[in-house]
């Protein structure tokens, strides 16, 4: 109930907020979430950086480490969702949070009684790595059902936002009163857009296989890579659909703060668009099973609706050089130890 009556106030936050969050911001507002807790609340929340649990990441309903929002009063509820503010747009705040409220939902459509608690939207945890400061590295870490959000932050700079997961059960709400709801609209539109624009020639490049993946086939992997067979390239699409394919990779990239969104787009810039592919299995249409996947050397993004009859959506981000900030803190850490 308090998750319940929190969010609608947090939701009407401008999205000039969001937008204009700056790493500074990031740190402070984990300072503020930090001084909310107590010493066992913190010690549920708090790992060192070092920690491999900074690097276990899942998307399932399972145990988790970390400090879950059914264990916060009100103020380390709202502390701790006004960080997530400032690490997203307002789209991908908007995108998280539905998520997480959807859990609502499926309770109802899978007839669970009042008191089971599988499907619970306050069963979202969160983990903070080292100390926030301008200093040393530091990071912190959003994971539910169908969330897993990953931020890294060094000099007082959010570094990298990856690996990040979203998914959607059901992918459109089937009944009930928020019938017809879709959270993760853009991301089938515009695919399914493009891949409907494509010729017959453009269409055997694209098509990778009749049937669909049963999950996204990177799944929780500490590394991601490059997948084959890689798909239509970038170049061999018309101009109208390579506007269509950068406007769906931005749909991924600008759930994100601008200035994140703008160093994602950076380093698919400089590993070139030309390198870019688009590559799809399954149906062509929403009620089948259906998979696609964008990748070039910087990014790689996977889609998979295939569960529950085509209608249960996993998505996700991978920077493929630096989930987890690894590419720019090991600069970061070359840098500080030059002349020792």
């Amino acid at each position: 109930m308090l998750f319940r009556t929190l969010l609608p106030g947090l939701l009407l936050i401008s999205s000039y907020t969001y937008a204009q969050s700056t790493g500074k911001d990031i740190t402070t507002a984990a300072q503020q979430f930090l001084q909310t807790l107590d010493a066992g609340t913190r010690q549920q929340a708090v790992f060192t950086w070092g920690d491999a649990e900074r690097f276990h990441w899942n998307f399932v309903p399972m145990p988790r480490k970390g400090l879950p929002l059914k264990a916060m009063n009100k103020q380390q509820q709202t502390a701790a969702l006004h960080l997530l503010q400032t690490c997203m747009s307002a789209q991908g705040y908007k995108k998280a949070t539905s998520i997480i409220a959807l859990e609502n939902v499926l309770k109802v459509l899978e007839n669970r009684g009042a008191d089971d608690h599988y499907r619970d939207p306050t069963n979202y945890y969160f983990s903070v790595f080292g100390e926030p400061g301008p200093q040393k590295p530091w990071g912190w870490r959003l994971e539910g059902h169908h969330v897993s959000l990953n931020f890294s932050a060094a000099n007082n700079t959010l570094v990298a936002s990856t690996p990040s997961f979203f998914g959607s059960n059901p992918g459109i709400v089937p009944s009930g009163p928020e019938k017809g709801k879709q959270v993760l609209k853009q991301e089938a539109v515009l695919a399914f857009e493009l891949l409907h624009s494509l010729d017959k020639t453009q269409l055997q490049q694209a098509m990778i296989q009749t049937d669909a993946p049963r999950e996204i086939i990177t799944g929780n992997q500490r590394k991601a890579m490059l997948l084959d067979p890689p798909g239509l390239t970038y170049s061999q699409m018309n101009p109208r659909q390579q506007q269509m394919l950068q406007q769906l990779v931005a749909v991924y990239i600008d759930n994100y703060t601008k200035l994140m969104a703008d160093i994602l787009l950076k380093e698919i810039t400089t590993a070139g668009w030309n390198n870019m592919h688009f590559a799809w299995a399954g149906a062509s249409a929403w009620g089948g099973g259906h998979y696609y996947r964008i990748q070039n050397p910087a990014i790689l993004i996977e889609y998979d609706n295939t569960q529950n009859n085509g209608n249960h959506v996993h998505t996700v981000l991978r920077d493929l050089k630096n989930d987890f900030g690894e590419d720019v803190l090991k600069e970061h850490y070359q840098a500080a130890h030059q002349g020792e």
